[in-house]
């Protein structure tokens, strides 16, 4: 059949031009394979016009999220500075007032600070570079930074299991992903528990999991704990934002990682973070 095999040949050219885009029409008569052109010519140029339209419309919301941390950063650090001074000034009766606009306007400012992160780190503004490193640094300077918050509550903090292991991370970016897990660990937590965290070498990756003795993670919300601004029905009553996860998924995704949970029914979840070998 010379007029299929014809056929069968100019749509396979056709693809392979429209993937190095070269497609260009070539047929202009009444027949089939020009009418085919046609369509794929004009299914090319509304795909470009898609993209080009999602391509605009990242770069203005990539813009606006910059102009609102640029404006929002001044005066919101002087909220936060004429609060502290108004709490040492307030009566008893005016104190707790005074504390809920300072937590607030951190809150305000915290989730500012994320979404900016989020939207250089979807915009590729903010490149990650990981190195092959040992995750013992890694690990150290999260939980020191955990610390403070742990201790006022009553939490202790231990490191077990861990195993000499390099894996290829930034330092920067996957000591927060990595922060964020534990801040949650602690944050969730009853007084006087203990929050776990442990390394393992596998094959392809270096596993650091954070066990944590919380109120659990229904597991229908398992899947959902991971997107942006979502909060489980456990979490409703503590203070957040329904970012912090997202941005650490978003973040151990470019380094050719990934994160997942685990929860038992009595309790308690399991944070476990995969870092690539190489």
């Amino acid at each position: 059949m010379p007029g299929a095999n014809r056929i069968v040949s100019r749509l396979d050219k056709m693809i392979t031009d429209a993937i190095n885009g070269d497609f260009v029409e070539n047929v202009y008569d009444e027949t089939e394979l020009s009418r085919l052109e046609c369509r794929f010519r004009q299914y090319l140029t509304g795909k470009e016009m898609t993209e080009e339209k999602v391509r605009r419309e990242r770069s203005a919301i990539k813009e606006l999220v910059t102009d609102i941390s640029h404006q929002t950063k001044t005066p919101i650090a002087n909220i936060c500075l004429y609060t502290q001074l108004l709490e040492e000034i307030s009566s008893p009766e005016m104190l707790p007032y005074v504390r809920q606009i300072r937590l607030q306007t951190e809150k305000l400012q915290f989730l500012i600070q994320n979404l900016t992160k989020i939207s250089r780190l979807e915009s590729d503004i903010i490149k990650l570079r990981p190195v092959m490193q040992p995750v013992g640094p890694l690990l150290e300077g999260a939980i020191r930074e955990a610390r403070g918050r742990a201790d006022a509550k009553g939490i202790r903090i231990r490191l077990a299991g861990q195993e000499e292991a390099d894996a290829a991370y930034d330092p920067r970016w996957t000591g927060e992903a990595l922060g964020n897990v534990l801040d949650n660990a602690v944050k969730y937590s009853p007084g006087g528990s203990l929050v776990i965290v442990s390394v393992k070498a596998l094959e392809m990756f270096v596993r650091i999991q954070v066990e944590d003795a919380g109120m659990g993670i229904p597991e229908e919300e398992r899947a959902q704990i991971f997107e942006r601004f979502y909060r489980g029905r456990n979490a409703a009553e503590e203070e957040g934002n329904g970012v912090g996860l997202y941005l650490t998924r978003m973040i151990l995704k470019r380094e050719r990682g990934y994160i997942k949970v685990s929860s038992g029914n009595g309790g308690g979840s399991c944070f476990s973070i995969y870092l690539p070998r190489t």
